[in-house]
């Protein structure tokens, strides 16, 4: 064998350089499901059938293709960590060389590096194409940099890809148009909606789903409303929807949440996107697309290309820039358990409990459900980062570490110390208030700080302010948001101080 081509359950794309002087005479394709996989985070059911359902529809075309294919399920016998059976399959095989694109985790790159070493192959990197900016281009832009903006980045991207630019300049005169679209629905709501494309199960996506049932019974998340694109032909379908049905109504209402209503105007194509099923390029492209047929507005497809050329992009960077400090960050210092609601969503905060119980059915929260609902509360509370970092890895069918642990770690926790955003995402109960409807019919108030009937997220911000004031006082873009304490008299301060005492006791583990 000449070639051991390794595909990821991340890497299902056929336009991937790995294949680009694939011989089937004398190269063959390696992939396999193991439940360690699923078990280094304790993953939604969801989130692993979506991986193996979309593999095992990538391997059947594979074979189509005549691809000489070495695919192992995860029902079959031999060691459950993925890097152990990949270790036996180059015994067996003996090729001359590994062949690879970046993987996206830092484990997995540094094994296959440790493997080849030991078995004394070359290990071939490829160029990953999927991307708009390669890892080392990313790491140039940001050398000599104490602190990485995503915006500066996003700038620059533009101008590299000629993306929404008028001779050199930003269409319509701004690089951004993020204030237009932080509107909520107010108390009317959002309307009508139209409901995403579902994708029913195949025999192939079935058999996925039964495996998790049988294999993984007591991991989080349940499998009965599963309805993903697990194809590129899928993937595209759903593309297509969003831009038809969503995208004209994206900008404005992005940053909404509404109870029952999982989806609004967002994409649900995250998926697709980071199995590689489609890519940034074409994604990007088919906004743009309509924006020049004038069926959505300019604020809209810029909001949406920021998303994707911008932030997608950027955490991929950050992440690959130093991914073994990333994970061990924790600037704040924060120590307290995840709460074990987390895992089951039996709360009584109301915004809590409706995004972690839709997240448990659906395996999907949008963007700022996850920064300033369960993301907020973990940093407002103190959690360890890593505890965060795990949740979120396990819980979101979206989730590859390359894009989740900056999210989680850098812009949500906080626990980088500001290298990726310059303060911390912390709000009261206030926020929610505003952006939602979760603050109806719930027991607590949002305007208050302290006493039983206090919104447990403004006791904790008020808390998380005092506790990290020497830190943020005077920090140039986050002192006006701590000088809001000077309003505060020491009986307050004390009486907040007592609730969020009382409020971290009750949820340790």
């Amino acid at each position: 064998m000449r070639h051991l081509v390794i595909v990821f359950g991340d890497q299902l794309n056929m336009d991937s350089a790995v294949f680009d002087d694939f011989d089937p005479g004398q190269d063959r394709v390696w992939m396999a499901e193991r439940r360690g996989e699923s078990e280094h985070v304790w993953s939604h059911k969801a989130r692993t059938a979506l991986f193996l359902a979309a593999m095992r529809h990538f391997a059947a075309g594979l074979r189509e293709r005549g691809y000489p294919l070495d695919y192992t399920p995860i029902d079959a016998p031999g060691p459950d960590a993925l890097l152990d059976l990949l270790d036996q399959a180059i015994a067996s095989a003996r090729p001359q060389r590994l062949l690879a694109v970046r993987p996206g985790e830092h484990r997995l790159r540094a094994g296959l590096r440790a493997l080849a070493d030991a078995h004394g192959l070359p290990y071939v990197e490829r160029p990953d194409r999927h991307f708009l900016v390669s890892a080392d281009e990313f790491s140039r832009w940001a050398k000599g940099k104490t602190q990485l903006r995503m915006e500066h980045f996003y700038r620059w991207m533009r101008r590299r890809h000629d993306i929404l630019l008028d001779d050199g300049e930003p269409l319509g005169g701004q690089w951004n148009y993020d204030t237009q679209n932080r509107k909520s629905f107010g108390r009317q709501g959002p309307g009508w909606l139209p409901a995403p494309m579902p994708f029913a199960p195949d025999a192939i996506t079935r058999s996925a789903l039964d495996d998790v049932e049988a294999m993984f019974p007591d991991h989080p998340g349940e499998t009965g409303a599963f309805d993903w694109p697990v194809t590129r032909d899928d993937a595209l379908q759903a593309l297509t929807d969003f831009l038809d049905h969503r995208l004209a109504a994206f900008g404005p209402w992005q940053d909404a949440m509404w109870t029952s209503e999982p989806w609004l105007y967002h994409a649900r194509f995250s998926t697709s996107l980071n199995l590689r099923l489609i890519s940034p390029a074409e994604v990007i492209e088919a906004a743009l697309s309509r924006y020049r047929q004038g069926q959505a507005d300019l604020a809209s497809v810029e909001g949406f290309v920021r998303q994707v050329l911008g932030w997608r992009e950027f955490v991929r960077g950050v992440y690959w820039l130093a991914p073994e400090r990333l994970l061990a960050s924790n600037a704040l210092g924060a120590r307290q358990a995840l709460p074990a609601f987390y895992w089951t969503g039996q709360t009584d905060m109301r915004c809590l409990r409706e995004v972690i119980t839709q997240t448990l059915r659906i395996g999907y929260a949008h963007h700022i459900q996850r920064l300033m609902v369960t993301g907020n509360f973990a940093l407002l509370l103190g959690v360890e980062p890593a505890q965060v970092h795990a949740w979120y890895l396990a819980i979101y069918v979206d989730a590859v570490e390359w894009v989740e642990a900056p999210n989680t770690l850098g812009m949500s926790q906080f626990a980088d110390g500001g290298r990726m955003v310059s303060k911390p995402y912390a709000a009261s109960g206030r926020y929610i208030e505003r952006m939602s409807d979760y603050c109806e019919g719930c027991r607590y108030q949002p305007g208050k700080a302290a006493g039983e009937e206090a919104c447990p997220f403004t006791t904790l911000y008020w808390d998380f302010l005092d506790r990290h004031r020497d830190r943020f006082r005077h920090h140039p873009r986050a002192a006006l948001q701590w000088r809001s304490l000077d309003r505060l008299s020491e009986s307050q301060l004390a009486a907040i101080r007592e609730r969020a005492g009382r409020l971290r006791e009750s949820w340790k583990a």
